[in-house]
């Protein structure tokens, strides 16, 4: 082989090597919004609890805020606070099982049953849903939600269908995502903006 053909050869080898990863980066879905002063976005990614996410790392000076993956999900660290707090959780749905099935699977097991028999399945719509995502939550039915109406104060209510469902005070849901095999997420926000991108959330593929 003669000089000009091996450059050629190399040449090419060459622009494989940087297109193909190139190509890779620009399929994965970049954050929706800026990251908040004294933080930057950081991608995790866990195959064991099958879940990638964009979280934010902050510095205060006074805290420092990261995330990292507990038990069967993501969770959030304060540097001058306790254990890391679960924000997604990942659960599987079972064979024979539609997602909308293992989401009221999920309400049952975790909350008692004489509040989740008061509770309906209804689809979470608030904000802004990325497209073939389906988000759920929990509601009272309609006689229990007259009941609540009736007893109303000025006071924030307790969670009326348990600490899976709705929430007065704050946001989180149930998330069946697009494609991306057979789990449903857990996904608590709270009162303000979270420090993960929640709508780029991004189930792993079993390997």
């Amino acid at each position: 082989m003669n000089s000009a053909m091996r450059s050629s050869v190399w040449a090419c080898a060459l622009l494989v090597s940087v297109t193909i990863p190139t190509k890779a980066r620009a399929d994965e879905p970049a954050p929706s919004r800026p990251p908040i002063d004294k933080c930057i976005w950081e991608k995790l990614t866990e195959s064991t609890v099958g879940l990638a996410a964009w979280v934010q790392r902050c510095d205060f000076g006074f805290r420092q805020i990261h995330f990292e993956f507990v038990g069967n999900g993501l969770a959030i660290k304060y540097s001058d606070g306790g254990a890391a707090d679960p924000l997604v959780e990942v659960f599987d749905i079972r064979s024979g099982e539609t997602s909308e099935a293992a989401v009221q699977r999920l309400l049952q097991e975790k909350t008692d049953k004489a509040v989740s028999a008061r509770c309906a399945l209804t689809r979470y719509t608030e904000g802004t849903v990325p497209a073939g995502v389906k988000r759920y939550t929990f509601s009272p039915d309609a006689a229990y939600a007259k009941k609540l109406k009736a007893h109303a104060d000025d006071e924030v209510p307790e969670p009326p269908c348990g600490e899976w469902g709705e929430m007065p005070d704050g946001i989180q849901y149930f998330e069946v995502p697009a494609d991306e095999g057979r789990k449903v997420l857990f996904v608590h926000i709270g009162q303000d903006e979270s420090l993960f991108d929640e709508q780029t959330l991004r189930v792993l593929a079993a390997e």
